[in-house]
C-alpha cells in the first residue's frame, strides 16, 4: 500500500504534454529528458538545463513545469513555436563533456524537428556548438558559428522593458530613476539587467550565494550595495523586486515578507505554489508574470532561425513593454491576478492560432 504522506511521483501522464523523451548513454554519463508541452504553434523551442537535481523526480518535475512555461512564454511572445525543455541530469562542472554533449545531440535529432534547444542554467553558447555536430536542431549557438550568442543579453532587456511597464501601470511613469531595485541572482542574466538599471539612475542592492559574482558587479558597478542573502534582501525597502535565479522564489514565507510594490525578474516558475499569485494580489503586489517578461531570450534565440540579427532581435523584445502593459492592464479590468491573464491570452493564441492546423496543407 502507498504512504498517503509520501508525494506521488511525478508522470507526464498527469499533464497535457504531448511527449517526454529519456535519454541515457551509459558511457558518457548522460542522462537526459526532453519535455515537449505543444506543437500547436510550431516546433517546440527551449532550453537546455544542466542541473545536479537530487533525484530524477526531481530532474522530471522540473522539465514538466519547464516546458509548459515555454509553450505560454512563446505563445504570449507571438511566436510561431511551441514549447518545450530539457534537462541533463549531474553536475556540469564534473560531467559535461564533449562526448556527453554530442551524445546528447542525437537524441536531439531523433526527433527530427519537434524540438529546438537552447542554453539554460548551466549550458552555454560553445555547448550548443558541440551539440550541433550532431543535430540540426540548435539555437543559441556562438556568433562565430553562425548563431545568436549569449541569449541572456535580450532576456534581461526584457525583463526591463517588463519592469518599465509595470511602473508605468503602478505609478503612471515608466522611469525607474530613483526606485530602490533588489536583484537577487546576479549572473547570466542579472549582471546584465543591473546595467539597464543603473544606467537609468535606480538606487540598486543584489545578493547572490555566488561571492566572486557579486564582486566583479560592485566592480563594475561600484554604487550598487549587496546584501548577505536573498531573506535580506526582500525586507529591504524595495520599490521592486527582481527575482533572476532559479524557480520557486516567492513562496509563502517571502510574500508576507515582501516590502515591494512590484515583482518583476528573469527567474522561471517563480510562484511556488497555486496560490502565491493571490497572495501577491491580497497584498496589492503587481507581479509582472516570469514567462511574459523574460522572453527576450528566446526571441533572442528564435530570431537565429530566421538568420540572426542583433538589431531586429532587440526591437522584437522591445514589444514585452506592450505585452506586460496589455497582461496587467487586462488583469486590472477582469479583476483576476496578472499570472491569470497571461495564461488565458497564451492559451487564447495557442486555441486561436492552433486551430489553422486543421486546415490541411500539402
Amino acid at each position: 500500500m502507498t504512504d498517503p504522506s509520501t508525494p506521488p511521483t511525478p508522470s507526464a501522464f498527469g499533464t497535457r504534454h504531448e511527449q517526454v523523451v529519456f535519454c541515457h548513454d551509459e558511457a558518457s554519463g548522460l542522462k537526459a529528458i526532453i519535455a515537449i508541452y505543444s506543437t500547436a504553434l510550431g516546433p517546440a523551442l527551449g532550453g537546455t538545463r544542466f542541473y545536479p537535481y537530487a533525484s530524477e523526480a526531481d530532474a522530471l518535475t522540473d522539465v514538466l513545469n519547464l516546458s509548459q512555461g515555454m509553450a505560454y512564454k512563446n505563445a504570449l511572445a507571438g511566436l510561431d513555436l511551441g514549447g518545450g525543455k530539457a534537462v541533463i541530469i549531474g553536475d556540469p562542472h564534473t560531467l559535461k563533456s564533449e562526448t556527453l554533449l554530442r551524445a546528447y545531440g542525437r537524441f536531439v535529432q531523433t526527433l527530427n524537428g519537434r524540438y529546438f534547444t537552447a542554453c539554460d542554467v548551466g549550458t552555454f553558447s560553445p555547448d550548443m556548438d558541440l551539440i550541433a555536430r550532431e543535430c540540426d536542431f540548435v539555437t543559441g549557438r556562438t556568433v562565430e558559428h553562425g548563431g545568436a550568442g549569449d541569449s541572456s543579453v535580450l532576456t534581461a532587456f526584457g525583463v526591463y522593458q517588463g519592469m518599465r511597464a509595470s511602473a508605468q501601470h503602478l505609478w503612471g511613469d515608466t522611469s525607474l530613476a530613483g526606485k530602490r531595485i533588489g536583484v537577487a541572482g546576479v549572473g547570466k542574466v542579472g549582471r546584465h539587467l543591473v546595467g539597464h538599471l543603473v544606467d537609468e539612475g535606480a538606487d540598486v542592492v543584489v545578493t547572490d550565494p555566488y561571492a566572486p559574482a557579486v564582486m566583479a558587479l560592485l566592480q563594475t558597478h561600484p554604487g550598487v550595495r549587496s546584501v548577505v542573502d536573498t531573506d535580506a534582501l526582500i525586507r529591504e525597502p524595495l520599490d521592486v523586486y527582481a527575482p533572476c535565479a532559479l524557480g520557486g522564489a516567492l513562496d509563502d514565507e517571502s510574500v508576507q515578507a515582501l516590502t515591494a510594490q512590484v515583482v518583476c525578474g528573469a527567474a522561471n516558475n517563480q510562484l511556488a505554489h497555486e496560490g502565491i499569485e493571490k497572495q501577491l494580489q491580497d497584498r496589492g503586489i503587481t507581479y509582472a508574470p516570469d514567462y511574459c517578461v523574460n522572453a527576450g531570450g528566446v526571441i533572442q534565440v528564435a530570431d537565429e532561425l530566421e538568420g540572426f540579427d542583433f538589431d531586429r532581435a532587440k526591437m522584437r523584445a522591445t514589444s514585452i513593454y506592450d505585452t506586460t502593459l496589455g497582461v496587467l492592464e487586462h488583469a486590472k479590468a477582469e479583476g483576476i491576478s496578472p499570472s491569470l491573464a497571461a495564461d488565458r491570452m497564451a492559451e487564447q493564441r495557442m486555441r486561436d492560432v492552433g486551430r489553422l492546423r486543421s486546415v490541411y496543407l500539402p
